[in-house]
């Protein structure tokens, strides 16, 4: 039986969701306001107005998505996570995020669908590893959730 993660006493239940959260989505806003500052005539007020929205958004279907998720998880035979069931649950996650960000940066941006989707779609690409890479790292540095032990 390999040792527990040295944080796991701290992270039962809800307090390991709002951490999950609040880290995952600081970076995520970080990226975004930075990726669209530089790559985007958007100015960087626009920018991070659309990070911060973007990411209120991403944390509501984080936690929607992270409830149902678990509560799959929670009737599966093979416990723990896979590199299968990471890339199912980051597949998940983000094509779910999809349908919701588009409309609303088409509406922040004043741009079209099209082009929402594909300014959405290259943040999709990097946020598909993120999500895999992250969720690795915190389930290293704080343990399996309940769900999958």
């Amino acid at each position: 039986m390999s040792a527990p993660a040295p944080l796991l006493f701290l992270l039962r239940g809800p307090r390991r969701r709002i951490l999950y959260v609040a880290l995952y989505e600081l970076i995520a806003i970080a990226v975004v306001t930075l990726a669209l500052g530089l790559f985007t005539d958007h100015g960087w007020g626009s920018s991070g107005g659309m990070a911060v929205g973007s990411s209120v958004i991403a944390v509501v279907w984080n936690l929607v998505f992270n409830h149902f998720f678990e509560r799959w998880e929670l009737r599966q035979p093979v416990r723990g996570r896979s590199p299968a069931r990471r890339v199912a649950h980051a597949i998940g996650f983000e094509g779910g995020l999809l349908l919701w960000l588009v409309p609303f940066i088409a509406w922040w941006l004043g741009v079209s669908l099209w082009q929402a989707l594909l300014l959405d779609v290259g943040l999709l690409v990097f946020f598909l590893i993120y999500t895999f890479v992250f969720t690795w790292v915190f389930d290293r540095l704080f343990g399996l959730p309940a769900s999958a032990v």
